[in-house]
């Protein structure tokens, strides 16, 4: 399983997983846009690139996924593929992630719930005995 959603009264809360830290992000991604959009309906006709860096894997998860909002807000663009790259040095976590999909189209996509913002209130990312967890939840 990659993610599930969980019950909530108001916003959207999911559970992503991973075996390594790489696919937990690729999953929380696909969770999210998952909230926006049926994946399904998506082509892959876009490609764009983001990179982050920040002092700890939770604000780097944090910071993804705002990024993929603001994406969204200020190009138009939903994604449904992610490739991503998690480097840590000298205490800083470092992210490269390529992500493809295609701008919002009402006609030939599934649209949902617009998400606008990912929040502190509840998050998590818990490193189990062989795979990642992390559970976010998303202001729509």
């Amino acid at each position: 399983m990659k993610y599930k959603f969980l019950p909530h009264t108001a916003d959207i809360i999911f559970e992503a997983y991973g075996k390594t830290l790489e696919s937990l992000f690729e999953n929380s991604a696909l969770a999210l846009e998952e909230i926006m959009v049926d994946i399904k309906t998506l082509e892959t006709k876009e490609h764009y690139e983001i990179s982050l860096k920040t002092n700890s894997i939770e604000n780097l998860l944090y910071d993804f996924l705002s990024e993929l909002i603001f994406v969204k807000d200020t190009e138009g663009l939903l994604f449904n593929k992610f490739d991503v790259v998690i480097s840590h040095k000298n205490k800083v976590y470092e992210i490269f992630a390529r992500c493809e999909g295609d701008f919002i189209n009402r006609e030939t996509q599934d649209l949902h719930d617009d998400a606008k913002a990912i929040t502190m209130h509840e998050f998590e990312i818990i490193k189990e005995e062989d795979k990642w967890k992390a559970k976010v939840l998303v202001d729509i």
